[in-house]
Protein backbone atom coordinates (compact mmCIF):
# COMPACT_ATOMS: atom_id res chain seq x y z
CA UNK A 1 0.00 0.00 0.00
CA UNK A 2 1.26 3.84 -0.97
CA UNK A 3 2.52 6.31 1.56
CA UNK A 4 -0.46 8.04 0.95
CA UNK A 5 -2.96 5.65 2.50
CA UNK A 6 -3.27 6.03 5.85
CA UNK A 7 -6.72 4.64 6.74
CA UNK A 8 -8.72 1.23 5.59
CA UNK A 9 -12.46 1.33 6.68
CA UNK A 10 -14.00 -2.08 6.71
CA UNK A 11 -17.84 -2.29 6.75
CA UNK A 12 -17.72 -5.99 8.18
CA UNK A 13 -14.53 -6.39 10.24
CA UNK A 14 -14.75 -10.62 9.72
CA UNK A 15 -12.30 -13.32 8.69
CA UNK A 16 -11.09 -12.18 5.78
CA UNK A 17 -11.39 -8.64 6.58
CA UNK A 18 -9.24 -9.24 10.15
CA UNK A 19 -6.05 -11.15 7.70
CA UNK A 20 -6.03 -7.61 5.72
CA UNK A 21 -5.91 -5.69 8.94
CA UNK A 22 -2.66 -7.61 10.13
CA UNK A 23 -0.95 -6.89 7.25
CA UNK A 24 -1.68 -3.38 7.13
CA UNK A 25 -1.20 -2.79 11.04
CA UNK A 26 2.75 -4.23 10.67
CA UNK A 27 3.13 -1.18 8.19
CA UNK A 28 1.62 0.95 10.75
CA UNK A 29 -1.53 1.74 8.16
CA UNK A 30 -4.71 2.01 10.64
CA UNK A 31 -7.70 0.19 10.39
CA UNK A 32 -11.60 1.05 11.53
CA UNK A 33 -14.42 -0.63 10.67
CA UNK A 34 -17.97 -1.90 11.39
CA UNK A 35 -19.23 -5.11 13.74
CA UNK A 36 -22.44 -6.15 15.07
CA UNK A 37 -21.17 -6.18 18.84
CA UNK A 38 -20.12 -4.16 21.96
CA UNK A 39 -17.86 -7.51 22.67
CA UNK A 40 -16.80 -7.49 19.67
CA UNK A 41 -15.71 -3.72 19.23
CA UNK A 42 -14.00 -3.98 22.49
CA UNK A 43 -11.52 -6.56 21.47
CA UNK A 44 -10.86 -4.81 18.29
CA UNK A 45 -9.99 -1.84 20.18
CA UNK A 46 -7.77 -3.83 22.25
CA UNK A 47 -5.89 -4.69 19.10
CA UNK A 48 -5.71 -1.27 17.70
CA UNK A 49 -8.22 -1.77 15.32
CA UNK A 50 -11.09 1.36 15.67
CA UNK A 51 -14.14 -0.99 15.67
CA UNK A 52 -18.20 0.71 16.17
CA UNK A 53 -21.11 -0.91 16.74
CA UNK A 54 -23.25 -0.31 13.34
CA UNK A 55 -26.80 -1.60 13.02
CA UNK A 56 -27.07 -0.66 9.18
CA UNK A 57 -29.08 2.79 9.75
CA UNK A 58 -27.42 5.49 8.23
CA UNK A 59 -23.55 5.53 7.51
CA UNK A 60 -21.04 4.71 10.92
CA UNK A 61 -18.27 7.81 11.37
CA UNK A 62 -15.81 7.28 8.34
CA UNK A 63 -13.04 9.17 7.89
CA UNK A 64 -12.37 11.75 5.11
CA UNK A 65 -10.27 10.19 2.71
CA UNK A 66 -10.36 6.32 3.68
CA UNK A 67 -10.12 3.01 1.62
CA UNK A 68 -13.34 1.93 2.03
CA UNK A 69 -13.53 -2.27 2.12
CA UNK A 70 -17.57 -3.75 2.23
CA UNK A 71 -17.36 -7.65 3.59
CA UNK A 72 -21.36 -7.26 4.70
CA UNK A 73 -23.68 -10.26 3.13
CA UNK A 74 -26.60 -8.42 0.80
CA UNK A 75 -30.23 -8.66 2.49
CA UNK A 76 -33.27 -8.89 -0.31
CA UNK A 77 -32.29 -5.02 -1.31
CA UNK A 78 -28.87 -5.39 -2.19
CA UNK A 79 -26.05 -3.72 0.14
CA UNK A 80 -26.81 -2.00 3.51
CA UNK A 81 -23.53 0.12 2.93
CA UNK A 82 -24.41 0.97 -0.26
CA UNK A 83 -27.95 1.98 0.28
CA UNK A 84 -26.97 4.29 3.31
CA UNK A 85 -23.68 5.75 0.81
CA UNK A 86 -26.30 6.81 -1.46
CA UNK A 87 -27.59 9.74 0.56
CA UNK A 88 -23.89 10.95 1.53
CA UNK A 89 -21.11 12.16 -0.12
CA UNK A 90 -18.75 9.15 0.67
CA UNK A 91 -15.62 11.14 0.70
CA UNK A 92 -14.03 7.53 0.63
CA UNK A 93 -10.68 7.05 -1.78
CA UNK A 94 -11.33 3.90 -3.14
CA UNK A 95 -14.13 1.19 -2.87
CA UNK A 96 -13.91 -2.68 -2.68
CA UNK A 97 -16.85 -4.76 -2.58
CA UNK A 98 -16.30 -8.55 -1.52
CA UNK A 99 -18.76 -10.58 -3.89
CA UNK A 100 -19.16 -13.94 -4.89
CA UNK A 101 -18.17 -16.04 -8.08
CA UNK A 102 -21.74 -17.25 -7.83
CA UNK A 103 -23.17 -14.61 -9.69
CA UNK A 104 -22.01 -16.27 -13.09
CA UNK A 105 -24.41 -19.49 -11.88
CA UNK A 106 -23.82 -22.96 -13.86
CA UNK A 107 -21.17 -22.57 -16.16
CA UNK A 108 -20.83 -27.19 -16.36
CA UNK A 109 -17.68 -26.67 -15.68
CA UNK A 110 -16.70 -23.91 -18.03
CA UNK A 111 -14.13 -21.03 -16.88
CA UNK A 112 -15.80 -17.67 -15.67
CA UNK A 113 -13.55 -14.99 -16.76
CA UNK A 114 -13.94 -11.49 -15.23
CA UNK A 115 -15.97 -10.60 -18.35
CA UNK A 116 -18.54 -13.28 -18.29
CA UNK A 117 -22.02 -12.30 -18.04
CA UNK A 118 -23.57 -12.81 -14.45
CA UNK A 119 -26.64 -15.44 -14.74
CA UNK A 120 -27.15 -15.68 -10.79
CA UNK A 121 -29.84 -19.02 -9.92
CA UNK A 122 -30.08 -18.22 -6.62
CA UNK A 123 -31.32 -15.46 -4.58
CA UNK A 124 -28.62 -15.49 -2.50
CA UNK A 125 -26.79 -14.75 -5.99
CA UNK A 126 -29.41 -12.34 -7.13
CA UNK A 127 -28.86 -10.32 -3.78
CA UNK A 128 -25.27 -10.36 -4.89
CA UNK A 129 -25.99 -8.78 -8.41
CA UNK A 130 -27.86 -6.53 -7.18
CA UNK A 131 -25.11 -5.18 -4.09
CA UNK A 132 -22.82 -4.97 -6.97
CA UNK A 133 -24.91 -2.59 -9.05
CA UNK A 134 -25.63 -0.50 -5.77
CA UNK A 135 -21.98 -0.03 -5.65
CA UNK A 136 -21.71 0.95 -9.15
CA UNK A 137 -24.03 3.24 -9.05
CA UNK A 138 -22.93 5.00 -5.79
CA UNK A 139 -19.53 5.43 -6.97
CA UNK A 140 -20.52 6.08 -11.05
CA UNK A 141 -18.69 2.87 -11.77
CA UNK A 142 -15.49 3.26 -9.64
CA UNK A 143 -15.84 0.26 -7.54
CA UNK A 144 -13.95 -2.27 -7.47
CA UNK A 145 -15.64 -5.39 -6.93
CA UNK A 146 -13.81 -8.48 -5.95
CA UNK A 147 -15.63 -11.97 -6.63
CA UNK A 148 -14.64 -15.31 -4.71
CA UNK A 149 -15.12 -18.48 -4.51
CA UNK A 150 -15.06 -20.84 -1.53
CA UNK A 151 -13.28 -19.47 1.50
CA UNK A 152 -10.89 -21.41 3.75
CA UNK A 153 -7.71 -20.90 5.71
CA UNK A 154 -6.77 -21.44 9.91
CA UNK A 155 -10.85 -22.34 11.71
CA UNK A 156 -12.44 -22.84 8.33
CA UNK A 157 -11.17 -26.13 6.29
CA UNK A 158 -12.20 -30.00 6.53
CA UNK A 159 -10.08 -30.86 9.13
CA UNK A 160 -12.97 -29.89 11.56
CA UNK A 161 -15.35 -31.77 9.95
CA UNK A 162 -13.33 -34.53 9.96
CA UNK A 163 -12.41 -34.11 13.67
CA UNK A 164 -16.21 -34.44 14.24
CA UNK A 165 -17.14 -36.99 12.13
CA UNK A 166 -19.18 -34.91 9.87
CA UNK A 167 -17.08 -35.22 6.42
CA UNK A 168 -18.67 -36.79 3.21
CA UNK A 169 -17.16 -37.09 0.10
CA UNK A 170 -20.52 -36.78 -1.83
CA UNK A 171 -19.02 -37.64 -5.93
CA UNK A 172 -20.79 -35.26 -8.87
CA UNK A 173 -19.33 -36.67 -11.77
CA UNK A 174 -17.06 -33.25 -13.54
CA UNK A 175 -17.89 -31.30 -10.66
CA UNK A 176 -15.67 -28.66 -9.46
CA UNK A 177 -15.13 -26.06 -7.31
CA UNK A 178 -12.45 -22.93 -7.05
CA UNK A 179 -11.23 -21.99 -3.68
CA UNK A 180 -8.93 -19.65 -2.01
CA UNK A 181 -6.76 -19.52 1.26
CA UNK A 182 -7.44 -16.04 3.40
CA UNK A 183 -3.75 -15.33 3.30
CA UNK A 184 -4.55 -15.07 -0.24
CA UNK A 185 -7.66 -12.84 -0.18
CA UNK A 186 -5.76 -10.44 2.50
CA UNK A 187 -2.30 -10.57 -0.20
CA UNK A 188 -4.74 -9.86 -3.13
CA UNK A 189 -6.79 -6.75 -1.32
CA UNK A 190 -3.46 -4.92 -0.20
CA UNK A 191 -2.48 -5.31 -3.81
CA UNK A 192 -5.45 -3.86 -5.05
CA UNK A 193 -5.41 -1.09 -2.58
CA UNK A 194 -1.92 -0.14 -3.85
CA UNK A 195 -3.93 0.79 -6.87
CA UNK A 196 -6.84 3.03 -6.08
CA UNK A 197 -7.17 3.94 -9.63
CA UNK A 198 -8.22 0.22 -10.77
CA UNK A 199 -11.81 -0.61 -11.07
CA UNK A 200 -14.00 -3.37 -12.42
CA UNK A 201 -13.89 -6.96 -12.18
CA UNK A 202 -11.44 -8.83 -10.17
CA UNK A 203 -10.92 -12.68 -9.02
CA UNK A 204 -9.01 -14.38 -6.28
CA UNK A 205 -8.57 -17.30 -6.14
CA UNK A 206 -6.40 -20.39 -6.30
CA UNK A 207 -5.08 -21.89 -9.85
CA UNK A 208 -6.69 -25.20 -9.50
CA UNK A 209 -10.50 -25.79 -9.54
CA UNK A 210 -10.56 -29.37 -7.50
CA UNK A 211 -13.60 -31.86 -7.33
CA UNK A 212 -14.67 -31.56 -3.22
CA UNK A 213 -13.70 -35.34 -2.78
CA UNK A 214 -10.02 -34.71 -3.61
CA UNK A 215 -10.20 -31.93 -1.26
CA UNK A 216 -11.57 -34.04 1.83
CA UNK A 217 -9.43 -37.02 0.79
CA UNK A 218 -5.92 -34.67 1.29
CA UNK A 219 -7.39 -33.19 4.22
CA UNK A 220 -7.75 -36.42 5.75
CA UNK A 221 -4.17 -37.75 4.51
CA UNK A 222 -2.45 -34.85 6.28
CA UNK A 223 -4.50 -35.69 9.47
CA UNK A 224 -3.11 -39.20 8.91
CA UNK A 225 -6.59 -40.97 8.74
CA UNK A 226 -8.65 -42.99 6.67
CA UNK A 227 -10.82 -40.63 4.55
CA UNK A 228 -14.96 -40.73 4.50
CA UNK A 229 -16.28 -43.07 1.61
CA UNK A 230 -16.96 -41.92 -1.26
CA UNK A 231 -20.48 -41.99 -1.95
CA UNK A 232 -22.35 -40.76 -5.10
CA UNK A 233 -24.22 -37.35 -5.00
CA UNK A 234 -27.84 -38.50 -4.93
CA UNK A 235 -27.47 -40.65 -2.24
CA UNK A 236 -25.41 -38.63 0.11
CA UNK A 237 -28.07 -37.07 1.82
CA UNK A 238 -26.75 -33.35 1.91
CA UNK A 239 -28.96 -30.74 3.39
CA UNK A 240 -30.11 -28.29 1.20
CA UNK A 241 -28.00 -25.97 1.20
CA UNK A 242 -25.12 -27.94 0.20
CA UNK A 243 -27.13 -28.87 -2.60
CA UNK A 244 -27.33 -26.03 -3.87
CA UNK A 245 -23.69 -25.72 -4.14
CA UNK A 246 -23.45 -28.77 -6.20
CA UNK A 247 -25.90 -27.43 -8.22
CA UNK A 248 -23.36 -24.59 -10.09
CA UNK A 249 -20.23 -26.46 -11.55
CA UNK A 250 -17.54 -23.69 -12.79
CA UNK A 251 -13.92 -22.92 -12.99
CA UNK A 252 -12.69 -19.60 -11.91
CA UNK A 253 -9.85 -17.29 -13.55
CA UNK A 254 -7.49 -15.68 -11.82
CA UNK A 255 -5.60 -13.95 -14.74
CA UNK A 256 -6.64 -10.79 -14.24
CA UNK A 257 -5.78 -10.37 -11.00
CA UNK A 258 -2.37 -11.83 -11.61
CA UNK A 259 -1.82 -8.98 -14.61
CA UNK A 260 -3.16 -6.14 -13.30
CA UNK A 261 -1.96 -6.46 -9.46
CA UNK A 262 0.91 -8.26 -10.05
CA UNK A 263 -0.31 -10.40 -7.46
CA UNK A 264 0.36 -14.20 -7.06
CA UNK A 265 -1.25 -16.64 -4.58
CA UNK A 266 0.62 -18.40 -2.11
CA UNK A 267 -1.18 -21.32 -2.11
CA UNK A 268 -1.63 -22.13 -5.67
CA UNK A 269 -3.51 -25.34 -5.18
CA UNK A 270 -5.73 -26.65 -2.22
CA UNK A 271 -2.58 -28.94 -1.38
CA UNK A 272 -0.22 -26.25 -0.02
CA UNK A 273 -3.14 -24.26 1.39
CA UNK A 274 -4.21 -27.45 3.39
CA UNK A 275 -1.03 -28.21 4.36
CA UNK A 276 -0.13 -24.78 5.87
CA UNK A 277 -4.00 -24.97 7.70
CA UNK A 278 -2.63 -28.17 9.40
CA UNK A 279 0.69 -26.69 10.31
CA UNK A 280 -0.54 -23.39 11.78
CA UNK A 281 -3.45 -25.82 13.61
CA UNK A 282 -2.22 -28.80 15.74
CA UNK A 283 -0.57 -30.70 12.83
CA UNK A 284 2.60 -29.63 13.20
Amino acid sequence: MTDTTSLLFVFGLGYSALKLAGRLKSRGIGVAGTVRSAEKAAALKADGIAAQVWDGQGLPDIPEGAHWLVTLPPDADGCPAARAATYAEPGAASVAYLSTTGVYGDLNGGWAMEWSPVNPGSDRARARVLAERQWMDATDGAARIVRLPGIYGPGRSPFQKLRDDKAHRAVKPGQVFSRVHVDDIASGLDALFERPNLHGIFHLCDDLPAPPQDVTAYAAELMDIAPPPEVPFEDAGLSLMARSFYAECKRVSNARAKSALGWQPAFPTYREGLAAVWKSEDGA
